[in-house]
């Protein structure tokens, strides 16, 4: 039941004994070592690795979850989130990473009632819904967030909804290990219908943050397909490339062992794991994790 976790390649979160990948960058040899996975009962799940420039170099311990949101309940996605945040802790992470809209939700399946020139009465309530559901950036939940961080001093990079008004943005917040927001960035182009309940950001929410444990920055599910946006962070010197993400193809490692590869950085995918009780009754939502049809950007050709 775990899913797939990708970290500077083709590794999976159910991988017990440790994994060195080696990779040749600006900063020279990496090291990477992926340690024996914990899951926490009835629940991802976490992937727990660690990260060193070099045999000398110190060592960062991360974690990465790929659990589900608590649709339309903030509140307790956040106390879910605390608990995570704990026990990751506990194992002595100093990173943690968490999925794309983990707060708000990513509303797979949904319709939202929307066909062209249309919207049903029930699509604009399930909106309501969704709106209630993300945050304000900044806000009380924000505050909550650093407060974890700092409780248990870890850089926590988490996926939310964020809320402007009556525009939603998927976004994702950064907090150091003394409590503190660092800042946001916001999915510069929603992907596909996407865009028919998110609103687009823009360059000016792209940082890479300098911290005792490295540069961290992150690009959102497929953002990580725009090499512009990747130059970008690669300009910015970024060490731990955070990809939160909603994508659970195979070929979603490819792209990740790629990116590694490009900007010599470690890269730490997180991914929703989530089981039909975690979402509301069908026929409104139908979760597949993969998709199950071929097309051209899912096969690879001999040749």
């Amino acid at each position: 039941e775990l899913s797939t976790s990708t970290i500077q390649g083709s590794v999976t979160a159910s991988s017990t004994p440790p994994i060195s990948i080696q990779i040749e960058g600006s900063a020279g040899e990496r090291k990477m070592a992926l340690v024996p996975t914990t899951t926490a009962p009835a629940d991802p799940i976490f992937a727990e690795l660690e990260m060193a420039a070099d045999s000398s170099a110190p060592v960062v311990r991360a974690t990465v979850v790929q659990a589900s949101t608590v649709f339309y309940d903030t509140p307790a996605t956040l106390d879910k989130a605390e608990r995570l945040i704990a026990e990751a802790a506990s194992y002595g992470a100093q990173l943690v990473v968490f999925p794309e809209a983990f707060v708000g939700g990513y509303p797979r399946g949904s319709t939202f009632g929307v066909t062209i020139g249309n919207r049903t009465a029930k699509g604009r309530e399930e909106f309501r819904r969704y709106h209630a559901s993300a945050i304000d950036v900044p806000g009380p939940e924000v505050d909550r967030l650093a407060t974890m961080a700092g409780k248990y001093k870890v850089y926590l990079v988490i996926g939310v909804i964020e809320r402007v008004g009556y525009t939603l943005h998927c976004a994702v917040l950064f907090f150091d290990s003394q409590g503190h927001y660092l800042g946001k960035h916001r999915k510069v182009l929603p992907t596909a219908l996407e865009r028919v309940i998110w609103g687009f950001g823009d360059g000016s929410t792209l940082p890479v943050y300098e911290t005792p444990i490295g540069k961290i920055g992150a690009a959102i599910c497929w953002e990580n397909r725009m090499p512009l946006l990747r130059t970008a962070m690669y300009a910015k010197g970024v060490e731990i490339y955070c990809a939160p993400t909603a994508d659970a193809r195979d070929i979603w490692q490819a792209s990740m062992t790629h990116i590694a590869l490009e900007g010599g950085c470690f890269v730490l995918s997180a991914n929703q794991f989530c089981r039909r009780k975690d979402y509301p009754p069908p026929p409104e939502y139908v979760f597949a994790g993969m998709e199950d049809d071929l097309n051209p950007d899912s096969v690879v050709c001999p040749g």
